[in-house]
């Protein structure tokens, strides 16, 4: 991280002052509730969609929630987090923890060489980034249930990124418009953010890697992950191999925490690729049928309709002719 920045984000804050001079967490700071939820209207300016605060050190911070999403970046040394009262995770640096907004956070006391930075998230921020992601993965899956407020593979995303030059780049440069709070950034920050998700989405294998008590939610990230990247020719008999797993526990598990076979997903992201390739080749059905490792036309076309409405062709003339109504059937 560039030096000048890093002594910015560890100068010592006035909250952090008073908690060196024997005070506690001032609630007030954060929220107006009797429940400890932390409310984005006060670490907000009114109409931002996105801020930062560097991480307050030197005390326990106790049990809360947060009203928006929150994403933890490690600059230096290290925090400990404890989520809804069991798991502990460590950052280290370089490390991102992206958290639900249902989960219930505590962090234990920093030292001072512990910098981290919180980004306080509000839903609406992630319209731009999650529609620069082309096809859905589990970090899309991830925010999109943060956002909806249903429940999620995980209730955290702890992904060590250190080394990762893209995603540090990227992060840095967030935190610089953010500090320099020049009028005009908010497209800027939710490019990048779209950059960073589509970045961070390649190393899927990496997330929540050391939580023991996630080995099925591991599983479950690295299936997905050889899904989204061998949809044309993957099967499950490779991947349990490659898991040094049985076929048949990977399968309760897709069964038991997506209620989908692995057929069934694959066949999704078959689809999901050829809508993609429609809208943004000029490649035939025969060659999209070819490239998504269809050898059945007829059950593609079935599967097709069944999930869009019409056929491959009329799809892409929609696409052609500008946002697609769904409610068009051919």
């Amino acid at each position: 991280m560039d030096e000048a920045l890093f002594r910015r984000l560890r100068e010592i804050t006035d909250e952090e002052r008073a908690l060196l001079e024997g005070q506690g967490i001032q609630r007030d700071r954060y929220t107006s509730r009797q429940e400890f939820v932390v409310d984005s209207a006060k670490l907000l300016e009114k109409g931002k969609l996105i801020e930062i605060r560097p991480h307050t050190r030197f005390a326990y911070f106790p049990r809360h929630r947060h009203n928006y999403v929150e994403l933890v970046y490690m600059c230096a040394g290290t925090t400990t987090h404890i989520i809804n009262g069991k798991e502990r995770v460590v950052l280290r640096e370089g490390d991102l923890l992206f958290l639900h907004q249902n989960v219930y956070h505590e962090i234990l006391p920093a030292a001072e060489n512990d910098i981290a930075v919180n980004f306080i998230i509000l839903p609406a921020f992630f319209d731009r980034p999650l529609s620069m992601i082309e096809r859905e993965n589990v970090l899309r899956d991830f925010l999109v249930s943060t956002l909806s407020g249903e429940t999620s593979l995980s209730d955290y995303l702890h992904i060590p990124a250190k080394g990762i030059v893209p995603v540090e780049n990227l992060i840095e440069n967030m935190i610089w418009t953010l500090l320099a709070g020049a009028p005009g950034t908010n497209t800027l920050n939710q490019t990048s953010m779209g950059l960073l998700l589509m970045n961070l989405s390649r190393f899927a294998e990496q997330i929540n890697r050391g939580a023991p008590a996630h080995q099925e939610q591991n599983t479950m990230f690295s299936v997905l992950q050889y899904i989204d990247t061998r949809y044309a020719s993957g099967t499950l008999s490779e991947i349990s191999a490659s898991l040094r797993l049985p076929e048949y526990y990977v399968s309760r598990l897709l069964k038991k925490h997506l209620g989908k076979t692995f057929k069934e997903i694959l066949q999704e992201r078959k689809l999901q690729q050829a809508v993609y390739l429609l809208g943004n080749t000029g490649y035939s059905v025969d060659a999209i049928l070819a490239e998504i490792g269809y050898e059945n036309s007829s059950y593609f076309y079935r599967r097709f309709r069944e999930k869009y409405g019409c056929s491959p062709k009329t799809f892409r003339q929609n696409l052609a002719a500008g946002p697609m109504d769904p409610q068009i059937r051919d």
